[in-house]
């Protein structure tokens, strides 16, 4: 495993400097906070930083490289935020270490988030066109509510589950964790910016390995031209799937981690909106851009929460941000200017490397 994350590193330059990034941002967050120079809002801001990158780059599998318009992600980070919760409340008693309990509770909202996605890929990635958008924004909305008018209890018997709060008979002593409406309360909260941190990696490691594998040039060859790749073999919704359920899968344990990082969590935060949010970070990051993706997850982020002192003007604001962003991201002028000073830079180190040589 270890030499196939180093074989990547050395293939592709673009996966280094993503994984230096992270590995940089952490060890500086980390030396600040060890120092005490972070305010308490700001050390609040990274978990959720961390789960926005992951939801970013796992769509971006989907979006960029898969050529797919998935408008739901929100409801695959849904399912694995509260399966993540409920196997932290049930497996508590068996795993006493918070962070092995931690990695449980990402592993199964992982998992059951890729067989949501499973079950929705296998009828609707045989068919092309906006059907993929269409379902998985109704998946989305249908998520929500159903999570609305589900009650979950927990005690010495086991699980409890009714759709309203008269249906739960469970011993009083029981501990409710899923209340309709007002979503999962009463959370303990096990996340932490290592966690995230690993988790990033993780999902780095996954989608950068797959992107230059074999599979990897195949979905791409897919997304390129449908017609040509069914014509020498390619088995097109096999590789789509694939795609689409691995991106399901990291966003189950970005949603774990997330709900797991606040004491109540309701439904109504993986809507549709929160669904565009991480769609904007994968637009403005570029199209099968990880890298962009990494850093426009982690700065859109902040810059709203950063502007809650500007009450009604924040997403005002926020909104001429984006503007300008895309503008800029889009601009060939802009494009063929950051491609000159790359280069530039990059010269230099390889007249560096060549003097070195002699």
């Amino acid at each position: 495993m270890m030499k196939r994350f180093f074989d990547c590193v050395n293939r592709n330059r673009s996966a280094a400097m993503t994984y230096g990034l992270v590995i940089v941002f952490y060890i500086v967050m980390q030396t600040l906070a060890s120092q005490r120079m972070l305010t308490r809002s700001v050390t609040g801001y990274l978990v959720p930083i961390c789960v926005y990158i992951v939801l970013a780059v796992s769509l971006n599998l989907v979006v960029g490289i898969s050529g797919e318009l998935s408008l739901g992600h929100a409801g695959f980070m849904g399912v694995g935020a509260f399966a993540g919760i409920v196997a932290a409340a049930c497996l508590r008693s068996f795993i006493p270490n918070d962070f092995l309990l931690l990695l449980a509770a990402l592993v199964v909202g992982g998992i059951l988030a890729g067989f949501a996605g499973l079950l929705i890929g296998i009828p609707v990635l045989r068919l092309r066109g906006d059907y993929l958008a269409i379902v998985t924004l109704a998946f989305g909305e249908i998520l929500k509510n159903i999570v609305g008018n589900l009650y979950i209890g927990l005690d010495a018997k086991g699980l409890h589950f009714a759709l309203n709060a008269e249906g739960i008979h469970m011993d009083p002593a029981g501990k409710m964790i899923l209340s309709g409406a007002l979503g999962a309360t009463g959370i303990q909260k096990l996340s932490t910016f290592f966690m995230g941190f690993l988790l990033i990696l993780f999902t780095l490691f996954v989608v950068l390995n797959l992107i230059n594998s074999k599979e990897g040039r195949a979905i791409k060859a897919v997304r390129d031209n449908y017609i040509a790749a069914e014509s020498v073999g390619i088995n097109t919704t096999a590789f789509r799937m694939k795609a689409f359920v691995v991106s399901a899968f990291l966003a189950g344990m970005a949603g774990a981690l997330y709900g797991l990082n606040y004491s109540a969590v309701a439904a109504s935060k993986f809507g549709f909106t929160t669904s565009i949010d991480i769609l904007v970070f994968v637009v403005l990051g570029g199209m099968g851009n990880i890298l962009g993706s990494v850093i426009s997850a982690a700065v859109l982020y902040v810059i709203p929460e950063a502007m809650r002192g500007l009450a009604d003007y924040r997403m005002i604001l926020y909104a001429v941000v984006l503007i300008v962003v895309m503008l800029c991201t889009w601009s060939p002028a802009v494009k063929n200017r950051i491609a000159m000073v790359t280069e530039k830079f990059t010269s230099k180190f390889r007249r560096k490397e060549a003097a070195c040589h002699e």
